[in-house]
């Protein structure tokens, strides 16, 4: 069997915890930032695991782990 491409953009965005779960950061955080209030631009930070319903689209594009 042929080895899998992993996607470079999906690689960039998502990144694994050890135990295998799949991180992802926070939208609507990059402009615009002055209408948007404090709280909303506080609990943007840092990165969360991605919805169940999801991994396994995002794992697809990862098959090595990122």
């Amino acid at each position: 069997m042929y080895k899998l491409k992993t996607n470079r953009a999906a690689a960039k965005r998502f990144k694994f915890t050890k135990n295998g779960k799949i991180k992802r950061g926070h939208a609507f955080k990059r402009h615009i930032l002055e209408k948007k209030s404090p709280k909303m631009k506080l609990q943007s930070r840092g990165m969360v695991v991605i919805n169940d319903s999801d991994y396994n689209r995002v794992e697809k594009l990862l098959p090595y782990g990122g």
